[in-house]
């Protein structure tokens, strides 16, 4: 089976192919940028939210983030969640698609996790939700799935516990518990990355933080040994918190209306309190025995963006 790095590298010769004609025999080499992609909540403001709180050119904002993804060129996107306003809508998912559509042009495979705003509405309208949700990330599974890029495994995982049945909650657990044992033991991985879209902890005043993925996946994330690095959304934030050695950041600065936090003493510790971007993403790249973790901000003038946070992750022991 080829890698994504190898994928990666032959759509870029194939894009090329056509032009050989008009290019030198003797080339530079393909430069393949080894970095994972990750961002969330990138979902417009419905019209109740703009009269309720304060909007910042937010659909800018998105736009903005999709093309600095796009010129980057990581190996892959992953989106956590909220991709879209209200999943059941065609005209939510217009500017999404065009965004989609580019990456598609580039060969960047995205993926994504279900957001609470993909199943927003009716059980009808969360039904016709999930089901567009489905067409545009074909290789979604709403109980869990699997994506190895340069010897990383990222899992998505289903946060939306209501609309699983008991057995299909039972299910993804046992799913997540007995992959992670399988990746643990498999040598083609050095890392894996949980992601999924709603956070176990977060100083949200909006949200909060979830006791059920707490429980149902911080649990067995917290056993694995290549698990490095829990990423999450729904708060519309910048966090990161530290439980027992391992790391957990909360990303949901995709283009959602901006979340307060608790920073009072009843908060959660969060260990970036001074970084706090209105929009985000973040990248993950192997490097040197450790993951390189790389956020990136858009500016406050919205002149592009900037690099706003560095860290290496290692396993926990080896800290």
């Amino acid at each position: 089976m080829l890698t994504r790095l190898m994928i990666s590298c032959f759509c870029c010769l194939f894009m090329t192919s056509s032009f050989k004609s008009q290019t030198p025999l003797i080339q530079e080499p393909v430069h393949i940028n080894t970095e994972i992609a990750f961002a969330s909540d990138t979902q417009a403001p419905l019209w109740m939210e703009e009269i309720l709180s304060k909007t910042n050119n937010n659909k800018t904002a998105t736009k903005m983030i999709f093309k600095d993804i796009i010129d980057r060129h990581p190996l892959s996107l992953f989106l956590l969640g909220d991709v879209v306003s209200l999943g059941s809508s065609n005209r939510a998912w217009r500017n999404m698609d065009t965004y989609l559509n580019k990456c598609h042009d580039m060969c960047i495979p995205v993926y994504s996790a279900l957001g609470n705003h993909e199943v927003m509405g009716t059980r009808k309208m969360g039904k016709k939700g999930q089901k567009k949700f489905q067409s545009h990330f074909p290789e979604h599974s709403h109980t869990g799935f699997v994506e190895i890029i340069d010897s990383v495994a990222v899992i998505l995982l289903n946060s939306n516990f209501s609309t699983l049945t008991k057995t299909e909650d039972e299910a993804q657990v046992d799913w997540y518990k007995n992959i992670l044992i399988k990746l643990d033991r498999d040598s083609a991985v050095e890392y894996i990355i949980t992601g999924c879209h709603h956070s176990p902890y977060s100083n949200s005043k909006i949200v909060g933080s979830s006791k059920a993925v707490q429980q149902k996946f911080v649990m067995p994330f917290m056993r694995s040994k290549k698990s490095m690095l829990f990423l999450s959304g729904h708060s519309h934030a910048f966090e990161h918190f530290k439980k027992n050695g391992k790391d957990f950041l909360v990303i949901g600065g995709g283009g959602g209306l901006h979340q307060p936090l608790d920073t009072g003493p009843g908060g959660l510790k969060d260990l970036s309190p001074e970084y706090k971007p209105m929009f985000h993403y973040l990248t993950a790249r192997r490097e040197n025995g450790h993951l390189l973790i790389t956020s990136y901000k858009l500016r406050d003038d919205f002149k592009g963006f900037m690099t706003g946070l560095v860290m290496n992750i290692n396993h926990p022991e080896e800290e």
